[in-house]
């Protein structure tokens, strides 16, 4: 490593300053140094981020390495003046795909270069307190720039599900407890809408049956904005309620349950719907009163012959409208159907502690008696479920089941090299 200017100049300035020619102060001086070094580097470790485990560094270093490989092997193939245009272009498309992570590896070995220098610069001299001193408060800050490289090169090397940039639609479905499970339907139903404008997404109700009692027993919304996919997609699962219903007159608790699905919205490249695989019906709309309900044949139900999947909105005045949404669940619901099929084939990559997602699995518990709400995959208790209902703090949960996800994923990055 080139020693910097500045601090060559400092170290002569202080070195003749505090130069001594005694056998024995130079002696008590290593001493203390050798202490104050010890102490120092015990003092950085403790308070240092936690560092990636050696076993998993060298499996990093092992991928860094054939990206490395691979940039200088498609570099020297764009400077081959015989490239032809295909393959020309092919590989600057994958240049570009690992430029991201090569700005990365060049940082990462420019500060490992920078950390063996002030080793070395440590070793050369010892018994100057103020070099070592200034040495070592710069290796710690190096050090801690070099785990934190480290920490965005793993994630950058991870698995990705190519769906979590995408926007989603939200399904609620009111299940075992009657009137009660319809109006915790509609609860959570809002309750999502209010997180979704906390994050400025857009919110777009696509269908809603009422139930008797202002509930709902099924709801639908395609939700839009940055993420929306990733941040909601292990919301999909059983939600539990205990709380006294309004319909209930001798104060005692229920419990009931609501069914979520979180699905990726699918692009028209995703799923190639054929005419001949749909059947569309329409029919008269039925609800609570309203101009067109009843009188006009607005309701349109979508059947997806090859696999019986079925779609009902009757939401629009509009029967085109109502087609235009049918459509879009539809797509949404092949699209996870196919993209489930390949994850399950390709890895196991889901943790059972965090869950699949599957709507079948209950995940959380919502306490009203006790003002509690409960995430059974992460062990998480939140105190004040009156801002869960209203949207906030509901990242308390989301985080925590992404966190997990992200911990599973180094694990099996580990164990799969």
């Amino acid at each position: 490593m080139r020693i910097p200017r500045e601090c060559i100049l400092r170290y002569i300035s202080r070195s003749l300053k505090q130069f001594e020619s005694s056998h024995k102060n130079f002696q008590n001086r290593r001493s203390f140094l050798q202490s104050s070094v010890s102490t120092k580097f015990r003092s950085y470790s403790t308070e240092a981020k936690p560092q990636l485990s050696t076993d998993l560094i060298k499996i990093m270093e092992q991928r860094l390495s054939a990206i490395e490989d691979r940039t200088a092997c498609l570099q020297n193939l764009l400077n081959h003046t015989e490239a032809s245009p295909s393959e020309y272009a092919k590989a600057n498309k994958e240049l570009r795909k690992l430029s991201g992570s090569m700005n990365l590896i060049n940082e990462l070995r420019a500060k490992q270069k920078e950390i063996n220098g002030l080793k070395s610069l440590m070793d050369e001299c010892p018994e100057d307190k103020d070099m070592l001193n200034m040495a070592t408060e710069e290796l710690g800050q190096a050090i801690e720039e070099e785990r934190r490289l480290q920490n965005l090169l793993l994630k950058s090397l991870l698995p990705k599900d190519d769906a979590d940039e995408r926007d989603c639609i939200l399904e609620v479905r009111a299940g075992t407890g009657g009137e009660e499970a319809s109006l915790f339907a509609m609860d959570i139903f809002k309750m999502y809408e209010k997180y979704a404008h906390k994050k400025c997404w857009k919110f777009e109700i696509i269908d809603i049956a009422q139930s008797d009692v202002k509930g709902c027993k099924e709801a639908s919304a395609a939700i839009a904005g940055d993420g929306a996919f990733g941040k909601l997609k292990f919301e999909s699962g059983i939600h539990r309620v205990q709380r006294v219903p309004v319909t209930e007159k001798s104060g005692r608790i229920h419990t009931s349950a609501v069914s979520v699905a979180i699905l990726p919205q699918a692009d028209e490249v995703d799923v190639q719907l054929k005419s001949e695989d749909l059947r569309i019906d329409t029919y008269r709309s039925g609800g609570s009163g309203g101009q067109s309900v009843n009188t006009t044949d607005s309701a349109v139900r979508v059947s997806h012959i090859p696999t019986g999947i079925i779609v009902a909105i009757q939401d629009e005045r509009s029967q085109h409208k109502n087609k235009a949404k049918a459509l879009k669940v539809l797509c949404a619901k092949l699209y996870e159907m196919e993209r489930s099929r390949i994850q399950r084939s390709r890895s196991k990559l889901r943790s059972e502690q965090i869950g699949s997602g599957d709507r079948s699995e209950r995940i959380r518990t919502y306490n009203f008696p006790q003002g509690r709400v409960t995430d059974h995959r992460v062990g998480i208790t939140h105190h004040s479920i009156d801002e869960i209902m209203q949207g906030e703090n509901l990242d308390v949960f989301i985080d925590a089941l992404l966190l997990q996800q992200e911990m599973d994923a180094i694990a099996s990055f580990s164990s799969s090299h």
